[in-house]
């Protein structure tokens, strides 16, 4: 097993705040480094254990997914990627724990929304759905079934929280209250713009991307820009093609074999209760948790 990266330390930089994954270092005050760390969480508690590859699996898709939407490819929108090298700006002996896991990025503003797109029925969506017939006050046709494909994408925003929080579904009207009708809609348009034509890519490789998220923010001009990680399966979920069945939930490429394994895992004798410490996880997990985000990958990047 390779070696893992729980926690960076970087000492050449300022540390500007830990999020589930990424450690995010002030360089200057226009750009900031990005370290994906092999840290993972299952709903919303940071596991103990790293998964080793982890952050460098993430970034690498990430950076895949920037050059086939940002200006390298279908230039849908601006990207946060400055294209400096992320080892140019830490010391020497630092330089192990940023390559290949790290992107230096533009300082920006960010905006409160988390972008949902929903191609499928699943997840949270297909619980509101089972209730309401809609998702984020989207109303959709009767008789969609647990992953069935949606006759359009839907946008179902969420508004986001603290580290440690549940990100709260809301309404595209609660994020024009939110944020502003211009900014709203801009929002909306691209994400979807964005989920059609990265599913239409991920098709061609064999795999489903069910839905995923977008995060963005402002540069110093009011520019709209894409930030973040980008469609890795941290931020979305994807299915292998060939065993997705309408009416069950397929098998995923994320972390859904860590979460059904939580799920049954228990503390002294006693079912865990989702809170803060988790589970150990058992060497099994690790590794089968590794191959997932792995198999993904390499079926992405064929």
């Amino acid at each position: 097993m390779t070696t893992a990266l729980h926690t960076s330390a970087l000492t050449s930089l300022p540390l500007l705040a830990r999020g589930k994954v990424r450690d995010n270092y002030a360089v200057g005050d226009d750009r900031i480094l990005m370290v994906a760390s092999d840290r993972i969480s299952a709903f919303d508690v940071i596991m103990g254990e790293p998964i080793p590859g982890k952050g460098v699996l993430l970034t690498q898709m990430a950076l895949f997914w920037f050059d086939q939407l940002g200006p390298k490819g279908l230039n849908i929108c601006p990207i946060h990627l400055t294209g400096d090298a992320p080892e140019s700006v830490v010391s020497a002996d630092e330089v192990p724990q940023v390559t290949g896991r790290s992107m230096l990025v533009k300082r920006l503003k960010p905006i409160p929304v988390e972008a949902v797109v929903r191609g499928y029925l699943a997840g949270s969506g297909w619980k509101e759905y089972q209730d309401s017939q809609a998702v984020c006050g989207v109303k959709l046709p009767a008789g969609l079934k647990n992953a069935s494909r949606l006759p359009e994408p839907i946008y179902t925003p969420a508004a986001k929280a603290a580290v440690g929080e549940h990100d709260e579904n809301i309404t595209f009207e609660q994020t024009v209250a939110l944020i502003g009708v211009d900014l709203a809609t801009r929002i909306r348009d691209i994400s979807l713009q964005l989920y059609k034509a990265a599913r239409d890519i991920a098709a061609t490789k064999g795999i489903i991307i069910a839905d995923t998220k977008f995060e963005f923010g402002l540069d110093a001009d009011g520019t709209l820009v894409l930030m973040d990680e980008v469609l890795t399966p941290d931020s979305s979920r994807y299915w292998p093609a060939d065993s997705y069945a309408e009416g069950a939930n397929p098998p995923s490429y994320d972390k859904q074999f860590l979460r059904d394994w939580l799920e049954s895992a228990q503390i002294n004798g006693k079912p865990w209760d989702k809170t803060p410490p988790a589970p150990r996880l058992t060497r099994e997990v690790i590794e089968k948790t590794a191959a997932k985000y792995e198999e993904a990958m390499k079926k992405l990047m064929a």
